[in-house]
């Protein structure tokens, strides 16, 4: 899972076995590099604490926080079309400010994109890029390819919503070209911990990130088709009228 600075450190999670019980908590996400076979007692290392930001204001008190990165989407090709998002023209003073403050910014481009909408996709991708963004968070596995095409070394991160709950889930992302998973939500620690092992056995291991504070689906990330099948708002394409939470 990848390694930064530690937001905050909220408590220890207790009442688990072996090594995990003496495991901090975060508030926030995080994401920490796979390591070498060996126990992750051993080897846990600071975390690189995310946070989402839709707007300049979020942005700003992230940074101020102590957040290490933030991500964030940009017009209609993310998870959250109906929320605040940045514009293409905020980018260049958004990573400026960014980076001038030691922080990453990744744009989320986490939905499933049609056919008719490859080349709007296209001119959006390069203007993330042109404009110093850190790294794509992806789901779209032909999104993946069409970056490496744009692109040989912008990174990519497949995200959440790519279903990547196994070991061969992380190697497939790895095959599109991602530099980091973020695994599933519904993945639970001790999952966690032999996907890291076996991940550090490999000799090239992919960076591997989770989810440590926020909303659960019902369903599997990315497999939920309960909004698009009751009112026509897919999910998968940032519509997701949370049906769930109905009472």
């Amino acid at each position: 899972m990848a390694l930064g600075q530690p937001w905050k450190q909220v408590g220890w999670l207790n009442g688990l076995p072996g090594p995990l019980s003496r495991f901090p908590c975060w508030a926030g996400p995080l994401h920490c590099q796979a390591v070498p076979a060996v126990s992750l007692q051993s080897v846990l290392r600071k975390p690189e604490v995310l946070s989402p930001a839709g707007e300049w204001d979020c942005a700003k008190a992230a940074v101020e926080n102590g957040a290490d990165a933030i991500f964030f989407g940009v017009g209609r090709f993310n998870a959250r079309v109906r929320a605040h998002n940045f514009e293409e023209a905020d980018l260049p003073s958004l990573m400026a400010y960014l980076h001038g403050r030691g922080v990453k910014g990744y744009v989320t481009f986490n939905t499933l994109i049609f056919p008719e909408e490859l080349a709007e996709a296209t001119r959006v991708l390069r203007t993330i890029i042109a404009s110093g963004v850190d790294a794509a968070i992806v789901q779209d596995a032909g999104i993946c390819r069409l970056i490496r095409r744009i692109s040989p070394d912008f990174p990519i991160h497949a995200s959440t919503q790519m279903t990547v709950t196994s070991a061969a889930g992380v190697d497939y992302a790895k095959e599109l070209g991602a530099s980091l998973a973020v695994l599933g939500r519904e993945v639970s620690i001790p999952e966690m911990e032999k996907l890291q092992v076996e991940q550090g056995a490999k000799g090239a291991p992919l960076d591997l990130e989770v989810f440590v504070h926020g909303a659960l689906c019902v369903a599997y990330s990315g497999q939920c088709l309960t909004s698009e099948s009751l009112g026509g708002r897919s999910a998968n394409r940032g519509e997701c009228a949370q049906a769930c939470r109905l009472p």
